[in-house]
């Protein structure tokens, strides 16, 4: 999600799950500035569970739910242009969901430019990959670009709208996490995270497992 709010853009990367295997995670920065998705007890690496969900890549941030975003901030570091950078990745191989492959690259300037990727599988019987890619710059104070990997009624399950334009209140970063935290349903939420241009190290976290604490 990419939000900007009084000229100053923001983002937001938030963390569901239904299955104990899902809720068993958590969301942390490492060393090296990166934040990663990963266990929150002594379980085996995952690796489509447990991945780097943002990294810096020079003048760009990178960030969503899979492995491709390691893959995607490689590609720009070795001078890839973003719509290149996206290109080639598919969705996950995990019959009979197929989570689409979410990814955001976004700029660490003014202006709010922002490439939106989702590798999505087929409405129909077609094993090859849809891709799909959104370019945005310039929003309004108050607007924003939201993806999800799923949406539910509460009882079924389904892949999410590839990219829904949004609005919202928020004047920081910190309200922003309060915003996406509050409409997050308690019983899947997992962790959230909100950071701005290049300010990846000093990410906003928040854990529902504190919140149980």
């Amino acid at each position: 999600m990419v939000q900007n709010r009084r000229r100053h853009p923001a983002r937001a990367y938030f963390l569901t799950g239904r299955s104990p295997a899902s809720q068993a995670r958590t969301l942390r920065r490492t060393v090296g500035g990166d934040l990663i998705v990963a266990a929150s007890d002594a379980r085996e690496h995952d690796h489509l569970r447990h991945y780097i969900a943002a990294r810096q890549s020079g003048d760009w941030m990178v960030f969503g739910n899979g492995e491709q975003v390691a893959t995607v901030a490689d590609r720009l570091t070795s001078g890839q242009a973003p719509i290149l950078a996206l290109d080639e990745l598919d969705y996950e191989p995990d019959p009979p969901i197929f989570t689409p492959r979410l990814t955001v690259i976004a700029g660490n300037h003014e202006g709010g430019r922002a490439w939106f990727g989702a590798a999505r599988h087929s409405a129909g019987n077609r094993t090859t990959t849809n891709r799909l890619t959104l370019h945005v710059s310039d929003l309004a104070p108050g607007e924003g670009v939201l993806m999800t990997t799923y949406h539910s009624n509460g009882q079924e399950i389904a892949t999410g709208t590839p990219f829904m334009e949004v609005r919202t209140t928020a004047g920081n970063r910190t309200d922003l996490l309060d915003e996406l935290w509050s409409v997050l349903p308690p019983e899947l939420r997992i962790a959230a995270a909100a950071f701005v241009p290049g300010g990846l190290t000093s990410a906003d976290i928040r854990q529902a497992s504190e919140a149980r604490a």
